[in-house]
């Protein structure tokens, strides 16, 4: 039979009704059959099962293998992992304990300042104590083989001038200061017996040179040389306070403060006759003061 016969057409057929409509039925579909197919058999299944399972074992002995290449590297991840660990919490314990001894330092720091800060006060009080009955000549000329005695001839001129009262017996001590390079016109130190001697000193001098044109100068000392050259008389400061009253003069300058004084180691400024008196005890008061409007 040829392959004609194995399969049906499709075609649809056509009649006509007894109202000569036409009646078309649908074509019936007929496949061929596929001469080349063969059923399983049981052995195929076999050995099919054979090959999955040869497959899985295949698999597993290669997964195995691999894991057991991989186990020693793991092991040894663990033992970093805890490597670490351990040494982060060594490390966050002396993270807090530094952090402890930070806040203790600073503690004992913030104790230790003020404390230094109350003995710098009381230095300076006591300076300031030493050199209440002192005073100082600037820019005094020095003569040649100069002496105590001499010195003290200058001091007594200078009273004289001024229209002081002041005696050998008043001097306690009489001595030049001197920088780190010898200074010509070294500031020249007297120390008197009597705060009340020296305020009155200073009074006269200032008096002096507010009612007379020509100011203290050397001459006013019994000086017959270098007899024009300026001098400065004034109490005798502590480092600080000369420190503090340089500070408050520029300040009296730049802020047009009217008054910028010392007394008894003390450094004053005031902004107007009926301002307040404002005494400077600090640079940090001197910087307010400063950028205050």
């Amino acid at each position: 039979m040829n392959r004609e016969a194995d399969m049906s057409v499709c075609e649809g057929e056509t009649t006509h009704d007894q109202t000569g409509t036409i009646d078309t039925t649908p074509p019936n579909y007929v496949f061929s059959r596929d001469r080349s197919y063969r059923s399983v058999t049981m052995s195929d299944f076999e050995v099919f099962k054979t090959e999955i399972k040869e497959m899985f074992h295949s698999l597993c002995t290669t997964q195995q293998q691999e894991l057991k290449n991989i186990c020693p590297t793991l092991q040894r991840i663990e033992q970093t992992n805890a490597n670490i660990e351990n040494l982060i919490a060594l490390l966050t314990s002396q993270n807090i304990e530094l952090s402890n001894r930070i806040v203790d330092l600073e503690y004992k720091y913030k104790e230790n300042w003020e404390y230094i800060t109350k003995l710098e006060d009381r230095i300076e009080s006591l300076q300031m104590n030493c050199r209440k009955s002192n005073f100082e000549i600037k820019n005094l000329p020095k003569k040649n083989n100069e002496t105590k005695e001499d010195l003290i001839d200058m001091v007594l001129s200078l009273s004289t001038t001024i229209g002081g009262n002041i005696n050998t017996s008043d001097i306690k001590d009489i001595y030049r200061v001197y920088g780190r390079k010898t200074d010509k016109n070294a500031t020249l130190v007297v120390e008197l017996n009597s705060t009340m001697v020296k305020t009155n000193v200073l009074k006269l001098c200032k008096a002096f040179n507010s009612k007379t044109k020509s100011k203290l100068c050397a001459k006013h000392l019994g000086f017959r040389i270098q007899e024009d050259t300026p001098i400065f008389v004034s109490e005798q400061l502590t480092a600080k306070g000369s420190r503090l009253h340089f500070l408050a003069r520029d300040l009296a300058k730049s802020k047009s403060y009217k008054y910028c004084w010392t007394a008894y180691g003390r450094v004053y400024v005031r902004k107007l006759d009926n301002s307040p008196i404002i005494a400077i005890k600090s640079e940090a008061q001197i910087q307010r003061l400063m950028q205050a409007e």
